[in-house]
């Protein structure tokens, strides 16, 4: 495949160089014109949010083509910043764009993975070829057709990573390294063997030779980092930021000005408030069930005892744990609906069901797989954590403590109704493009987070002490994500100090303890956004309560926020007002 992107990129930069602010431009029209632009530079992602045509296209990260992409994010945030004043919803559009194009020239001039990271080439290797077989929608000569475009441009990536790599983390390009080896072995053997169903014998020959090229270009790599690169790798292991550049991130991912500092000092006070509230309903359990007991007046010795229950209403086995769960989730549906907390579709597009061993880490996370919303299928799957009844008991018992009853009873909401099956599902619908591709991120683990205590405050598990002790304490944990997202990134905690104080002071259990090191350096902007975009949420609930005082309805708040989508919580209390 010929470097398509570069062309259509460097020509695109040159006609919008050529002017300042044309007669016609819009926020929809440049909107249109990013998103093309878009399309052809990261093509995989893409069509992974269902843009079908992308097919067409395989990235190439060959340094034109990186200088063309930035180039030309720069010219269209200088087009987007000369617009006159916009309505609301151009304005909104705008600013979601903007944080988009940040995002993109801090990825590609300062973070500058196409340097440092052997995974980016090979992730997009390994799955480059899979989309084409696997497509029940393309022609044999489409597949045909794609399938030698992207043999090229797996040959033309795997150069450009030769040439452009010059550093990395060293476990992290072993396994990059394990994962081009497979690729390697896919084209050799695989490909052909998939391809030879729908190919005549020149067509296969054809192929053969092309993914020869890619092999030998991978091999290179391989060689190249192996004996060169990977000996003299000199970025450690542990992603840490650093203040500075921990800063400049939450600042563009948030779209504010919110600093480190502030964000700690939130996080502090938001885990001391959700201890208070511990505190004072585990006072009110030991009342209720054990009246004749003094309560202890030690914290530890008092919160010890719910949280004890609350373990121990845990499942025993797979089974009985998926047909509790599939019960949950049309318990809390019918109770959204009927308690006018939010309009729940008609048509529900959803299943449940257990994490397959072969997602490998996720299986004991959980995880929902969401229809990409572009995409003709509709469907999405509540992927539920699990561990398989053959494991050890104790090790099993140890991880349904953590994923008990009463913490899944909760999370149903915050997974599926109003959370995020719902809010989702509903934005598919959404006239405005840049909200579905481009969303405020912050906001889709707020909204889930926040609508869990509307729906139990409407009296969802009335009377069930333990789901609301494990809502409390989820909320504790988020509010900890926060504070040691900044701790580790900032102010130096170690993964030792990190877990003691997760577990002794913030409570958390031990199998969320384990694994928050990891996503606190995989993903250390993401995991803050629970607390802080659902207080801000609540507090706009709590406002828009006392403003309209007898005339408030949650079902009108609800469904206002899911229908504009996911946007920046200080421009909502406008949207409201407007109702």
């Amino acid at each position: 495949m010929k470097k398509v992107a570069c062309l259509a990129l460097l020509c695109c930069c040159l006609g919008v160089q050529a002017t300042t602010v044309a007669a016609t431009d819009t926020v929809a029209a440049i909107a249109e014109e990013y998103i093309d632009a878009w399309k052809q530079f990261l093509p995989s992602t893409a069509l992974s949010q269902g843009l079908l045509d992308s097919i067409a296209f395989f990235e190439d990260l060959s340094p034109e083509v990186i200088t063309a992409w930035t180039t030309f994010n720069q010219t269209t945030m200088d087009r987007l910043n000369r617009l006159p004043e916009l309505e609301r919803d151009d304005h909104i559009d705008r600013r979601l764009l903007q944080t988009q194009i940040r995002k993109e020239l801090e990825r590609w001039q300062v973070e500058r993975p196409q340097e440092s990271t052997l995974g980016l080439y090979a992730d997009l290797i390994f799955n480059a070829l899979p989309p084409v077989l696997e497509s029940t929608r393309l022609s044999g000569n489409e597949k045909r057709r794609f399938l030698l475009q992207r043999a090229a441009g797996i040959e033309r990536l795997a150069k450009a990573a030769s040439s452009s790599l010059s550093n990395g983390r060293p476990e992290e390009t072993r396994q990059a390294l394990v994962k081009l080896d497979e690729s390697t072995d896919f084209l050799e053997t695989d490909l052909i063997q998939r391809a030879e169903a729908f190919s005549d014998d020149p067509s296969v020959a054809d192929l053969q030779i092309a993914s020869k090229g890619a092999v030998d270009a991978i091999a290179a790599l391989i060689e190249q980092v192996s004996h060169d690169l990977l000996p003299a790798m000199t970025l450690p292991e542990e992603p840490i930021l650093g203040r500075d550049a921990y800063a400049a991130k939450l600042v563009i991912y948030t779209d504010s000005d919110l600093t480190p500092e502030q964000l700690e000092k939130m996080a502090w006070g938001e885990i001391e408030a959700s201890k208070k509230a511990l505190h004072d309903m585990a006072i009110a359990y030991w009342k209720q069930i054990d009246p004749d007991t003094p309560v202890p007046e030690n914290f530890d010795t008092l919160i010890d005892r719910p949280f004890k229950d609350l373990e121990n209403n845990r499942p025993i086995d797979e089974h009985s744990y998926l047909l509790e769960l599939r019960k949950y989730g049309q318990e809390v549906m019918e109770f959204v609906r009927d308690h006018n907390i939010a309009t729940v579709p008609e048509h529900q597009t959803l299943s449940i069901e257990l994490a397959p061993e072969s997602s490998g880490p996720m299986a004991r996370i959980g995880y929902v797989s969401s229809a990409p919303s572009f995409h003709p299928n509709p469907w999405t799957t509540w992927y539920l954590a699990t561990i398989p009844d053959n494991h050890p008991e104790q090790e099993r018992i140890n991880f349904w403590r953590s994923f008990n009853y009463s913490f899944k009873r909760f999370i149903v909401i915050h997974e599926l109704f109003p959370g995020h099956y719902m809010q989702l599902k509903i934005l598919r619908e959404n006239p405005h493009k840049v909200r579905i591709l481009f969303p405020y991120r912050p906001f889709i683990e707020g909204w889930a987070t926040f609508t869990e205590r509307i729906v139990l405050d409407a009296g969802y598990a009335e009377g069930d002490w333990l789901t609301r002790f494990a809502q409390l304490r989820k909320r504790l944990e988020n509010a900890n994500r926060a504070y040691m997202s900044v701790q580790a990134h900032c102010n130096g905690w170690t993964e030792a100090r990190v877990t003691e104080f997760s577990i002794e002071t913030s409570l958390l259990a031990p199998q969320f303890a384990e694994s928050l090191w990891g996503r606190l350096m995989r993903s250390p902007m993401q995991i803050l956004t629970y607390m802080l975009v659902g207080i801000e949420l609540r507090e706009i609930y709590d406002f828009e309560v006392e403003r309209l005082g007898d005339a408030f309805k949650t079902k009108t708040f609800m469904d206002t926020i899911l229908r504009t989508g996911p946007v920046p919580s200080d421009e909502l209390a406008a949207i409201l007002a407007s109702e």
